[in-house]
């Protein structure tokens, strides 16, 4: 692959394949929550139940930054792949342990409580995986092959997306009706624990990153990478910019993608399994996207690849989502899921790259998985803000939804805007 050494392809592996674990918990969640709501929020207005779910569903994103920050920091000061083998541990065992629990039939309303409880504990090992598999992976490859293989590691999101939904289309066929409400659901969260091992076992072959070695042979690993992360004014300035470009990016992906199956479901009342497929079809779309947004920003730049994106998502939401919502055949839907999916959520793909470039390797892991998932902490109510105006707006949906994807492309390219190019940025150097 590419000419990587058997150590360079390991690292990858490994970092891919955690981050495609993270894809599969998030979107098996997504899938099931309009089931979820009836297990675990019975509340007399299916609404304020479908809120309150994805309230349980934020509050996992939410947790996110605070585990970039606390497992960036420990890969600053002890080394990355330390970090990795914890944190994919921790997630392995919530998304097994998700399928565990209680339903408020059964306990009542300590089993929401359960269930936020857990959500917490996932999001924060799970925003602990993406900055230290980034990190390790752009320390690792050679330079001329980052923006592919910055687009490769991201599409491993997507296709832990790709997964899930065959795994929901599998389960849906082995436990029909009522028996996926009893157990079905259960068993497509005990699945996570299979990529999690397999994960594991390849993170144990890794090397550590050589640049991280020599600033730690050189005695320059920090105390606290993210106290000077946060009180120092240049590296301050540089986390806020990125910052901005991620709740751009958030926000238009979760506002998509996030919300894609409770839209398909609940809007536009499609059946389960035609959900799924097109579910399929949208994961594999955004998987390749990714890794062509990835090449593209090696030859045209990172922000001006992502910038493309934006516009294009600008341009064609309205008419696109106008499009799917009164299309009346499964092929119509599919093209406009492809458009939809290729222009709002694919612009990812240079990001691991860019923010590994952005930042120096003392922080170069606190800080790039802080900024990752700190865009989290606004881009994950597109999902909440989308439910809130869509129900009493029935004939406004498309055009509403249109609009929180127009805000997140706005948002990323005032983020394109202030931040600089960062191609051909030296990283051993920095």
């Amino acid at each position: 692959m590419l000419g990587l050494t058997k150590q360079q392809k390991t690292v990858v592996l490994g970092s891919w394949l955690g981050w495609s674990l993270d894809g599969y918990d998030l979107v098996l969640m997504l899938l099931v929550i309009p089931l979820i709501s009836d297990l675990f929020f019975p509340l007399a207005n299916p609404l304020f139940a479908l809120l309150a779910t994805f309230a349980a569903y934020v509050v996992t994103l939410i947790m996110r930054p605070f585990g970039g920050a606390f497992f960036g920091n420990f890969g600053d000061k002890f080394g990355r792949k330390k970090s990795m083998i914890i944190t994919i541990m921790g997630f392995s065992i919530a998304t097994f342990a998700t399928g565990l629990l209680p339903t408020w039939q059964m306990v009542g309303l300590l089993a929401p409580i359960f269930l936020i409880m857990l959500r917490f504990l996932q999001g924060f090992f799970a925003g602990g995986e993406w900055g230290s598999g980034a990190v390790i992976t752009m320390e690792t490859v050679p330079k001329k092959h980052r923006g592919l293989l910055s687009g490769f590691l991201q599409s491993g999101f997507n296709f832990g997306f790709v997964i899930a939904a065959i795994v929901f289309q599998f389960t849906l066929f082995m436990f029909p009706a009522e028996q996926f409400a009893e157990i079905g659901w259960r068993v497509m969260f005990f699945t996570g624990i299979i990529p999690g091992l397999v994960a594991l076992f390849i993170r144990f072959k890794m090397s550590e990153s050589e640049s991280w070695l020599t600033n730690s042979k050189q005695n320059k690993t920090k105390k606290s990478p993210i106290r000077k992360l946060l009180f120092s004014k240049q590296d301050r300035k540089r986390f806020l910019f990125a910052l901005i470009l991620m709740t751009g990016l958030m926000f238009s992906y979760y506002a998509t993608m996030g919300f894609f199956p409770t839209f398909l479901q609940n809007y536009m009342v499609l059946e389960k399994s035609e959900v799924a497929s097109l579910m399929i079809v949208a994961t594999i779309t955004s998987l390749c996207g990714t890794i062509f947004a990835g090449y593209l920003s090696q030859v045209i730049g990172r922000m001006k690849a992502i910038a493309v994106f934006a516009i294009s998502a600008i341009i064609l939401s309205v008419p696109v989502l106008y499009g799917l919502f009164n299309a009346s055949t499964f092929f119509e839907r599919i093209i406009f899921t492809i458009i939809l999916i290729m222009v709002a959520t694919t612009g990812f793909g240079p990001i691991p790259a860019f923010l590994s470039e952005r930042f120096s390797t003392g922080i170069r892991n606190s800080a790039s998985g802080f900024a990752y998932n700190g865009g989290l902490l606004f881009g994950s109510w597109a999902p909440l803000i989308s439910v809130s105006l869509l129900s009493n707006n029935s004939n406004m949906i498309p055009f509403l939804l249109a609009a929180t994807v127009i805000v997140g492309s706005l948002i990323i390219l005032v983020g394109v805007k202030i931040n600089p190019e960062t191609r051909d940025v030296d990283m051993m150097k920095s």
